[in-house]
């Protein structure tokens, strides 16, 4: 099967399968204020990535491009980042690599998006000549590598062999000319992953957790014959996976994503130290069924919901939110117990007593 027809089948499904909800965001509260000395006027939703200022925490994850098809959903995703000021990555750049007629489906991005934050993406195997290809292609301002061992190991036609993955990311961190965001795909992160990539020097972190689109079960739709049914729950939950990553707060920039389905779920990712929030499904979904003024409406809507939230906590700063106290419960909470993760302090953040 080809590439580009394989990429049409990612959208396919993405669009096709349930969403799971799964995230554990419904296992953290915040802790409502009735006094937040704060006026709506004076919030800012700006925040900082990888040196880089962002007008909003909310981005366009990784989706598409590399299928003659798929230039039509990037240009829209694109107009969608120009018209609300998204940062937006393309999805994996290797097709492009590999038939440079692909090309224009990823460059459209730029082409329509001329000042904005755009983000390339290849595999974490990728070298520091074909990662600075695909930043050159698109004009990127970061990197996404991105870590799918998971979907590989599902994908019929995919990778096999891990090995030296780690070194060929340190390698790339300190060759590229743009920084570097290292993400899952949705399978999460754990504090033992977070620690390598410290060690590697990363500079940016996408936990991309489970609870958000599925690529073991989009591949086991590909799959002829038995599927790997059992992997399909397969990795740690959203809400797991930035509170796995609470000790490495002040060692890299932190992205929350998988399965952000509203403002309040960004704001949860914000309060655990996420700088910004990575969303796919949730704005392909209306951008695809009722175009872009849809698309446009939703996020500013997002943008207002999060603008209140932050007022009700008394933050003038997305970053501020990372010091009020969140309450975290049921199957996330006895993760954390048995994990040995001090929840009790999130719990109990900028209380005098």
């Amino acid at each position: 099967m080809s590439i580009e027809q394989r990429k049409l089948d990612h959208v396919r499904y993405a669009l096709e399968l349930p969403v799971t909800r799964n995230t554990g965001f419904s296992d953290l509260s915040f802790v409502h204020r009735a006094l937040p000395e704060c006026d709506l006027a004076d919030v800012s939703l700006a925040t900082e990535i990888g040196g880089l200022t962002f007008s909003s925490p909310i981005l366009i994850n990784a989706m598409t491009g590399g299928a003659d098809q798929t230039e039509r959903i990037n240009r829209d995703l694109a107009a969608l980042a120009q018209r609300t000021g998204l940062a937006m990555a393309v999805g994996s750049q290797r097709a492009a690599l590999k038939d440079e007629r692909l090309v224009r489906t990823y460059a459209i991005v730029r082409e329509l998006n001329p000042d904005g934050i755009v983000i390339g993406n290849l595999g974490a195997g990728a070298s520091v000549k074909d990662a600075q290809r695909a930043v050159d292609m698109i004009g990127a301002d970061l990197m996404h590598l991105h870590l799918n061992v998971a979907q590989e190991l599902t994908m019929p036609e995919g990778d096999r062999s891990f090995q030296g993955i780690a070194q060929q990311i340190r390698e790339v961190v300190e060759g590229l000319s743009v920084p570097v965001i290292v993400k899952e795909v949705g399978n999460g992160m754990a504090a033992e992953t977070y620690e390598q990539l410290a060690e590697l020097g990363v500079p940016v972190v996408d936990v991309a957790g489970r609870g958000g689109t599925n690529f073991v079960s989009i591949e086991n739709q590909r799959r002829s014959g038995l599927h790997f049914q059992d992997l399909e729950g397969w990795g740690q939950t959203t809400a797991v996976s930035l509170l796995e990553a609470q000790p490495y707060l002040n060692r890299y920039d932190l992205i929350g994503s998988g399965g952000v389905q509203n403002a309040l779920d960004a704001a949860k990712c914000l309060a655990l130290g996420a700088r910004a929030v990575g969303v796919a499904g949730a704005i392909l979904r209306p951008l695809m069924e009722h175009g872009l003024e849809a698309a446009v409406e939703l996020v500013e809507h997002w943008h207002a919901e999060l603008r209140a939230v932050l007022t009700l906590q008394g933050c003038a700063r997305v970053t501020d939110l990372a010091q009020r106290p969140l309450i975290v419960r049921g199957e996330t909470a006895e993760w954390c117990r048995l994990r040995g993760i001090d929840i009790e302090s999130v719990a109990r953040r900028g209380l005098s007593r």
